[in-house]
């Protein structure tokens, strides 16, 4: 019995939000839409995908943002990311307090809290 990867991390947004979800996580972070099966699409929200990474955004009809607990997603060519981000909008804000990486958090537009970090070489 072994733990073998993360499948997705799910983070919640309000009800009627997936709009502006489907634009920060498509076009600004450059993540595919990934479609729900009928019967959790009826549920609202929506599931991104980039590589190896699947996002899923989950309506919660008493909705708080996620301020602290956050997925870190790790990134090639960081600076470009930023760059990416910060050109559509976004919060870039740079943190060096994690040895050994280049990270900065950025906000999606529901509020919840995202890192993206790169190892040093």
């Amino acid at each position: 019995m072994t733990l073998v990867a993360v499948d997705h991390v799910q983070l919640a947004a309000p009800p009627g939000s997936e709009p502006e979800l489907r634009a920060y996580y498509a076009d600004v972070l450059g993540m595919t839409e990934i479609p729900k099966p009928p019967v959790l699409a009826a549920r609202g929200g929506c599931w991104f995908r980039a590589g190896a990474v699947s996002l899923h955004l989950g309506i919660e009809p008493a909705f708080r943002a996620a301020r602290k607990a956050h997925p870190g997603l790790r990134v090639r060519d960081i600076a470009a990311y930023a760059e990416r981000l910060a050109s559509r909008g976004a919060s870039v804000v740079w943190d060096d307090s994690l040895p050994g990486h280049r990270r900065f958090y950025s906000e999606d537009p529901v509020g919840n809290r995202l890192e993206f970090l790169e190892p040093l070489a």
